[in-house]
């Protein structure tokens, strides 16, 4: 049956457009490995390292951190992550890194053709899923007179992917190369929705069965949100592997002050860490407020 996802939700600031998705922070049980992984075969620079914690990105902006947690366990059915999907800023930058995966025989879980994007789907070493991905111009998306965004799952021609890419051999993810969206497992997509919606201010974009998407400024998803494996379950307990938190990235300082006060007034819990305001959303998941200025 699929879950509905038209109940109004609670008025809320209008995001700006500019608004997005940054760091995913991730629990790692092995974090020597999984470093190496994001940095060779994920192809992010390593950025900051300690014994206890790994920062990799690029253009000097952390798009993955690392947290040891080497007694922590993983909980793939519990809400939490589903994919981390990190945004390329072409499709020859897409078919050079996967001409690069190949080479290190690292396995290709999937791929879809989703009319906005094309998507290379994998896992990290520790089950985290991983979307490597690129947009399609926003003038050839199409978008319903509810303001819903045209999406589907196509196949996609892997080896006219990799023919089109340089031949220059690949030192890494090019400059440009950004976290696109991240996609959760949540408990309830309506309750999901709404939260995001009522509470946040992003826009509903689209509806799948057991999933929906919303986003900022009519971008087809910043977050995706699904029951498939996670239909009525709870969050991990703490000290689990997978994700810690991920950052939705405000213009201005202004624009998170202002969404704080509307949180503030619906009483809705936020804890002040040394990072920003974190908050949870009602499956349990981590989301720090950060600004770019």
């Amino acid at each position: 049956m699929t879950e509905k996802t038209n109940t109004q939700p609670q008025a809320a600031p209008a995001l700006d457009p500019a608004t997005t998705v940054g760091t995913v922070t991730l629990g790692v049980g092995d974090l020597e490995k999984m470093t190496q992984f994001y940095h060779q075969i994920i192809g992010l620079t390593i950025l900051d390292r300690t014994p206890q914690t790994a920062a990799l990105g690029i253009d000097a902006v952390p798009l993955v951190k690392l947290e040891a947690r080497p007694n922590g366990k993983r909980y793939p059915r519990a809400t939490g992550l589903f994919h981390l999907a990190i945004l390329l800023p072409t499709r020859r930058d897409l078919g050079h890194w996967l001409g690069h995966l190949a080479a290190n025989r690292y396995p290709l879980a999937g791929a879809g053709d989703h009319l906005v994007s094309e998507a290379l789907y994998l896992s990290d070493p520790e089950g985290n899923g991983i979307e490597m991905y690129r947009d399609r111009p926003r003038d050839t998306w199409e978008y319903g007179a509810d303001g819903t965004v045209k999406m589907d799952t196509l196949a996609v021609d892997l080896p006219a992917l990799v023919a089109d890419a340089p031949e220059t051999a690949f030192t890494g993810l090019p400059s440009g190369t950004c976290m696109g969206h991240v996609h959760l497992q949540v408990d309830d997509v309506n309750k999901a929705v709404n939260f995001y919606r009522g509470m946040l201010g992003f826009d509903l974009m689209a509806t799948w069965s057991g999933a929906g998407f919303v986003s900022a400024g009519r971008y087809h998803h910043h977050l995706g949100l699904n029951t498939w494996n996670s239909r009525g379950a709870a969050p991990p307990p703490p000290g689990s592997l997978g994700l810690l938190h991920y950052q939705i990235v405000l213009p201005t300082e202004q624009m998170r002050d202002a969404l704080l006060a509307h949180l503030e007034t619906l009483a809705y819990p936020v804890e002040q860490t040394d990072a920003g305001p974190l908050l949870r959303d009602p499956a349990g998941n981590g989301i720090e407020l950060a600004t770019r200025s």
